[in-house]
């Protein structure tokens, strides 16, 4: 079956590799199986040779698949947000090494009064999502992530223990960029108690997410106890 695509909808390289994200973000393409060969996406999508290898080399870059010389181009990861920076994830590193790694839920909230630094991510409020990670038990990350209240939230509570961003992607939300900002903060006294530490100076990680647009879709402040475990940044190169 051909699939015809719309010059008038951008560059068809780029439409390609939007597609074929999509198929393996939704287990179309699962992990750690070959996507088809070129000449099977060239037949498919009508397009030539050249377009294929640019989305391809896309998707590799972005860290969705691996192309290798006689087998084939096999999917390395399925989410939404595959690699930041090109670096591992946190969370990746930690299970990595043999940690448990536990998210909880501590409610939904919408919010009225948000932070000037993120004021144009809504302007009727936001969303306010509150989680708690725990590193081998032990309360170690509060996350709040701040999202536009035009995003249709689902109401299944174990949605917002997987990732956020995979769920955003469900929602059509686009990321193109991030920023991550860290300083020293002591946190409210509630997060220090949730954290089960005393009021003190912690790591204080500040993320903006921004989709092709440039627009800042989603904010989101987070405490570590980098007592129990540092923050590590692992680079691929």
């Amino acid at each position: 079956m051909t699939m015809k695509l719309n010059l008038r909808q951008g560059s068809l390289y780029l439409q390609v590799k939007d597609i074929l994200k999509e198929r393996i973000i939704n287990g179309q393409y699962p992990k750690n199986s070959l996507i088809p060969s070129e000449p099977e996406l060239e037949k498919e999508f009508e397009v030539s040779k050249i377009t294929i290898r640019r989305a391809v080399e896309q998707l590799a870059q972005e860290g969705y698949v691996e192309k290798r010389s006689g087998i084939g181009t096999t999917v390395l990861a399925n989410q939404a947000v595959s690699k930041l920076s090109k670096g591992q994830r946190f969370s990746e590193y930690l299970i990595g090494e043999g940690h448990q790694l536990g998210k909880q839920l501590i409610e939904v909230t919408k919010v009225e009064d948000i932070l000037p630094s993120i004021s144009d991510l809504a302007g009727d409020g936001a969303y306010c999502v509150e989680r708690l990670y725990t590193l081998n038990e032990e309360p170690y990350i509060h996350f709040r992530h701040y999202i536009p209240s035009s995003i249709s939230l689902p109401d299944d509570p174990n949605v917002f223990v997987n990732s956020l961003y995979d769920m955003l992607y469900k929602q059509g939300i686009r990321f193109f960029r991030f920023k991550d900002e860290f300083s020293v903060a002591i946190p409210e006294p509630a997060i220090a108690e949730m954290l089960e530490i005393e009021l003190q100076p912690l790591l204080q990680r500040e993320r903006f997410s921004y989709d092709e647009r440039d627009k800042l879709v989603e904010y989101s402040v987070a405490y570590y106890r980098t007592d129990l475990h540092k923050y590590i940044v692992n680079f691929n190169v």
